[in-house]
């Protein structure tokens, strides 16, 4: 099978994708001897350097063996990073499981027991992190890491205004780890795309005093991501 031709944008990874793509596909087993430099880089348009490069990747992630003299072969057709995707993956789910626990409480009590100051510290953030939004309500992504700053900042918020210094305190110690998962979310590109308006409809819950809808809001917010990485989970176990 001929590899298609590589696009000019990144082509060393390109490349990479490539043949990482034609190992985890069957076109080589292990022991077979790949192509040659010069034959791969008329398949694929691209440089004998740009090719190299792409080899060494490949041998470094344990896929590829190069032998002085005798060429390149496969010892390995599993794909190390899709393996270090679903690990990710699951513990993005330990996050969001227990954001689950903590946060629906905190929005319960915080209809209950919310001042007005509570409810402008969740707009304000709510705010910063639509000024890092594109036209369709995206972050854009050179800047996940500051949206995520302002999307913990939300949750915080919410968690503070239950005014449960246990519940607080909790949720301090664990906004780090809130606030790495999703950056690695948000960098995932099978991640369902946020909806800006769950977060609102949070706040509306909590401002209308209905502890019920405050509630089921904050577990409804979580619910997507939740779903989404569970069935990327059973498809990268399959």
């Amino acid at each position: 099978m001929a590899l298609r031709a590589a696009g000019r944008q990144s082509l060393v990874d390109t490349v990479v994708e490539q043949l990482r793509a034609q190992l985890t596909g069957g076109e080589w087993k292990v022991g077979d001897r790949v192509p040659t430099e010069h034959a791969l880089a008329e398949q694929l348009q691209v440089g004998r350097n740009t090719v190299r490069e792409a080899v060494r990747v490949l041998v470094h992630d344990g896929m590829l063996r190069s032998r002085q003299g005798e060429g390149t072969f496969v010892v390995s057709t599993t794909d190390p990073a899709a393996v270090m995707r679903g690990l990710r993956r699951a513990g993005i789910r330990d996050v969001l499981e227990l954001r689950v626990a903590l946060e629906a409480e905190g929005a319960r009590l915080a209809a209950l027991r919310h001042r007005p100051a509570d409810l402008t510290r969740m707009r304000a953030a709510l705010a910063a992190q639509a000024a890092l939004e594109d036209a369709a309500g995206q972050p854009d992504a050179d800047r996940h890491e500051l949206y995520a700053e302002h999307d913990v900042a939300f949750h915080t918020a919410v968690v503070d205004a239950a005014h449960n210094s246990a519940l607080s305190a909790t949720y301090a110690w664990f906004s780090g780890t809130v606030r790495e998962a999703l950056v690695t979310a948000l960098g995932d590109r099978e991640m369902p795309r946020l909806v800006p308006g769950d977060h609102q409809a949070v706040v509306d819950a909590i401002a209308s005093g209905d502890p019920e809808a405050a509630e089921a809001a904050a577990r409804a917010l979580l619910e997507v991501p939740k779903r989404a990485v569970e069935a990327l989970l059973a498809a990268d176990s399959v």
